[in-house]
């Protein structure tokens, strides 16, 4: 079971889940995002446990123009073997910097892991954590504006606020 809160943000009303323990961030999804987990319709409000505060400390200094990174917070992840290789390679993509989805698939074959970028994508979009893992610094060849499970308006407003 997990719990969950909500954050408001520049880019609209976030939702922070806990895992079970209450010990690690299992979800940010903005509102009205594609794959917004159903399930949490059926869980329970809460607050008090600590991950979620430090997850809205790490959102108000990232929203304030700072850089923190994804590492200073404990994650789970749950998908595929696949997905959660996928979303690591998306945690080491630099503050204000792109990569194509090429760029990822191409990480993940030096790896053994060969895939294709159309794969990739797939796993990018379904992405459980939202800005702290950033997905939003993926783009398309050639560096194009592509899908972004928030919106397309979301993702350019967090690009640009990173200085992309």
């Amino acid at each position: 079971m997990l719990c969950y809160t909500t954050y408001p943000s520049p880019v609209g009303t976030l939702t922070l889940a806990a895992d079970e323990t209450g010990q690690a961030l299992a979800g940010l999804w903005l509102e009205g995002q594609k794959y917004f987990p159903v399930c949490l319709e059926r869980q329970a409000v809460c607050g008090g446990f600590p991950i979620l505060d430090r997850a809205k400390k790490w959102l108000d200094r990232y929203f304030a123009g700072e850089r923190p990174e994804s590492g200073e917070l404990p994650l789970v992840f749950r998908g595929s073997e696949f997905q959660q290789a996928v979303w690591e390679e998306l945690r080491r993509i630099p503050y204000g910097e792109t990569v194509t989805y090429g760029d990822l698939a191409a990480a993940l074959a030096r790896q053994e892991r060969r895939t294709s970028a159309r794969a990739v994508g797939g796993a990018v979009g379904r992405n459980p954590i939202s800005i702290i893992v950033p997905c939003h610094r993926v783009a398309g060849a050639g560096g194009r504006l592509t899908g972004y499970a928030g919106g397309l308006e979301r993702k350019t407003w967090l690009l640009r606020h990173e200085g992309v």
